[in-house]
């Protein structure tokens, strides 16, 4: 049933890949698109992402270029960019809307730290639940052994050790960029 053990091992796999991708969307320095994955518009009365809506190049360490695909969106896309929590300023300008990002202060630094650091927190806790689901698995199975629950529950708690230490890894990484100047 080593089985049991690789499917912890994938679920847990796929929790830090989550957290790699919410960690995308803290800006450390240079702004890249992903800063806007998680800013969504009204359109036609669905929230759908401005990635969906637009395409979205850097021109600058500090700039966006959006061009909407849909020019009629224009105003509703600069409103929803400029009321997420970024502190950006967004502006059409002929058929596309400039994002300026302030140069980051030692105080948004700070800010975007304890955000990195409430992911990773998010993080270690999915990877908890998926360690207490399958040690509940491998408990309720009839056909283990004591010694078999006790082998199988110790292999996903190293495990579980193992990807708690790579999303601290992670975090540590992400913390020396953001406080980088």
């Amino acid at each position: 049933m080593e089985e049991i053990v690789s499917q912890c091992n994938e679920q847990m796999k796929k929790v830090v890949a989550n957290y790699k991708e919410s960690l995308k969307t803290i800006r450390s320095g240079i702004v890249t698109p992903t800063a806007l994955d998680k800013v969504f518009v009204d359109y036609y009365g669905e929230k759908t992402s401005v990635k969906a809506l637009a395409s979205v190049t850097a021109t600058s360490a500090t700039q966006l270029l959006v061009r909407p695909f849909d020019p009629s969106i224009s105003k509703a896309m600069v409103g929803a960019i400029n009321d997420s929590n970024l502190g950006v300023d967004a502006v059409a300008n002929s058929g596309a809307i400039r994002v300026n990002f302030p140069q980051l202060t030692g105080d948004r630094r700070k800010e975007y730290v304890k955000q990195a650091k409430s992911y990773a927190e998010q993080a270690k806790i999915s990877v908890r639940n998926v360690r207490s689901d399958f040690v509940n698995k491998i408990k309720k199975n009839k056909e283990f052994s004591k010694d078999m629950i006790f082998n199988y529950t110790d292999d996903v708690q190293e495990v579980t050790n193992k990807m708690n230490k790579e999303i601290e890894e992670i975090f540590a990484k992400k913390e020396k960029d953001l406080l980088t100047l």
